[in-house]
């Protein structure tokens, strides 16, 4: 019987693909040049995100807090409330990838007595000078964030913000917003 299906699955046509020179492939997403982690560290809240599997739980307040770490790594402590108003909080572990611009990191949430088995990929490809909002992406555009140091962003902020997402492949259009305070 397996023989069979594999036998017709071979004979049947292929699905017609678009001619090579019609498929343009997305640029590379791209970190910023610099971040300095001693500005990056403390509590930041998240304003719109492309939602995930993992965040399920938060409906309201979600905010993140990075605390620097004697052996280089980064803690990580992402907290929001339930749609019940219980907290939700993870605590995870980041690490630098690229020491020269410390722009792409990796974050772990889980731990077996220890060792850390799942990183996930957490680039900033979009910061202010002044370091009240960044942008955070990963290379395959499957997850992505907006911090603010306040409960919310001013208007062209905001736009500041989604136009490093939209350089970077995103659309605008798959972010939704977090209810603060």
């Amino acid at each position: 019987m397996g023989l069979a299906l594999l036998s017709l699955t071979l004979a049947l046509p292929a699905p017609a693909l678009p001619p090579p020179s019609a498929v343009q492939p997305a640029a590379a997403v791209q970190p910023v040049a610099a971040v300095d982690l001693e500005r990056f560290v403390g509590p930041w809240f998240e304003i719109a995100r492309i939602p995930a599997w993992f965040q399920n739980r938060c409906a309201r307040d979600t905010t993140a807090r990075y605390q620097r770490r004697s052996d280089g790594r980064i803690t990580v402590i992402n907290r929001c409330l339930t749609r019940g108003g219980k907290v939700d909080e993870a605590e995870g572990l980041a690490r630098v990838l690229d020491p020269t611009t410390n722009a792409r990191l990796q974050v772990s949430f889980v731990s077996l007595l220890g060792w850390r088995p799942f990183w996930g990929d957490y680039w900033i490809i979009g910061i202010d000078p002044d370091y009240r909002w960044l942008v955070v992406g990963d290379p395959r555009r499957q997850y992505g964030w907006i911090l603010s140091r306040s409960a919310s962003l001013e208007p062209a902020q905001l736009e500041a913000a989604f136009q490093s997402l939209e350089r970077n492949g995103y659309q605008r259009s798959r972010f939704v917003f977090t209810p603060q305070g």
